[in-house]
């Protein structure tokens, strides 16, 4: 097959390197609140900032997420069609809880903890009401993940098992194989789980 040219481009779209970062737009009165949280959350840096946008990096890339108070923006409608969350990834299970913990203490709680089958996860709501999860993945290739995605148990509960982050570190305290604690425990069929005003799971 002929390489794509600007004359004869064919319909494949060619594939992106990576998704380079996450912009939000927030009521210019919730600016600060929303910049302060993020540098906390990821222990960020400021690379730009004037009285209305920021841009904040944790990593090589120059910005992973950009925040703008924009004049005439409205509250989040958590009923409104769009983007339900976000998601960033720890090397191990160890520096997700531990993250987790260094969260609790600047004040920032989870609103839900699930071991997904394919990701042991832990789920944010930043002070706008967008979500934010912070995940491990818990098998050592993509390969078996996708193995798992095919899986009767996932078929069956593609949402997921509810798990006590402090209880997986006291089993990692003990000295269980991170392994063993990110195996997923089957509880069979689960529908999408139903949250209450405060965003917490209640069924």
């Amino acid at each position: 097959m002929a390489a794509p040219t600007f004359t004869n481009p064919g319909k494949a779209v060619i594939k992106p390197v990576s998704l380079a970062h996450v912009f939000l737009k927030t009521e210019p009165s919730n600016f600060q609140t929303m910049k302060a949280y993020y540098q906390t959350f990821f222990s960020a840096t400021i690379q730009f900032e004037n009285p209305m946008m920021c841009f904040l990096a944790y990593d090589e890339e120059h910005h992973r997420i950009a925040i703008a108070g924009l004049p005439g923006t409205g509250p989040r409608d958590p009923n409104a069609a769009g983007l339900f969350h976000f998601a960033f990834t720890f090397n191990s299970l160890t520096d997700l809880l531990l993250a987790y913990r260094q969260r609790l203490a600047n004040g920032i709680e989870p609103y839900w903890c699930v071991n997904h089958g394919g990701t042991t996860s832990i789920y944010y709501h930043d002070p706008d009401g967008n979500d934010i999860e912070t995940q491990v993945d818990n098998f050592s290739t993509v390969e078996e993940t996708n193995e798992f995605l095919k899986s009767p148990s996932f078929v069956e509960n593609p949402i997921g098992t509810d798990f006590d982050p402090e209880e997986m570190i006291r089993k990692l305290e003990a000295g269980v194989d991170e392994k063993i604690i990110k195996t997923r425990v089957e509880i069979g069929p689960r529908l999408i789980p139903i949250f209450n005003a405060e965003g917490k799971v209640v069924g």
